[in-house]
């Protein structure tokens, strides 16, 4: 099997084939979620554990819980975390299971979810293909899991983004942060990065869009 490894702040992630390797999304999304000290933060579909990893090279006092439907992730996510010292519980199981977690439980939630819906055509490969984790359904997992007041973080596809904002607003989640993320100043953005708020007032920031080649 082959592995590699990536050094995340002070923390070391450690990935296997099988697992959705490490992205530009996910450390997009890893600096771009609001945390506070001692938050409790809950990363629905953890993979190797590498959200829960940035969030806490932020802030280290967060309380980490990571689900997965996938056991050989799971089971990297939880050694990820041992590796580096840290106790945290990792569940497998399907994040639209009621019963997997109780409601409310959380400050946070974050995900870096499937792009493409089945029969859309997407290219992104198996990983990247919704399963019985679909869009309606992550958003109502995320609303469930939330406080009242808490917030869900991900990043999503560009070309689903009202989609996207429709889910979240019709499972209470109001939508209050917005980023796209272009390559070039003349590109295409390929990436939206999105931040709701359980029961929040309407109200969308607009936040400058992020370069990864800026003008000179």
């Amino acid at each position: 099997m082959s592995a590699s490894a990536e050094r995340l702040g002070p923390f070391l992630l450690r990935q296997e084939a099988g697992c959705f390797p490490l992205g530009r999304d996910s450390l997009l999304l890893g600096e771009f979620a609001t945390v506070r000290r001692g938050w409790r933060v809950c990363d629905l579909g953890c993979g190797s554990g590498v959200l829960s990893l940035l969030l806490l090279a932020r802030e280290s006092t967060l309380s980490l819980t990571a689900v997965d439907l996938s056991p050989a992730a799971a089971d990297l996510c939880r050694r990820n975390f041992a590796e580096n010292g840290l106790e945290a519980p990792v569940l497998t199981g399907d994040l639209t299971d009621p019963a997997l977690l109780p409601a409310g439980s959380f400050d946070l939630v974050i995900s870096n979810p499937p792009y493409f819906a089945a029969g859309s055509g997407g290219n992104g490969g198996e990983a990247r293909m919704e399963g019985t984790c679909t869009l309606e359904s992550l958003c109502a997992a995320a609303a469930r899991l939330v406080k009242n007041g808490g917030r869900f973080a991900l990043v999503h596809r560009p070309e689903r983004l009202a989609e996207l904002l429709e889910a979240l607003r019709c499972r209470g989640l109001e939508p209050k942060r917005l980023r796209l993320c272009h390559h070039s100043p003349a590109a295409p953005p390929f990436a939206a990065l999105v931040e709701a708020v359980r029961q929040g007032r309407p109200g969308l920031e607009i936040l400058p869009p992020f370069l990864d080649r800026p003008d000179p």
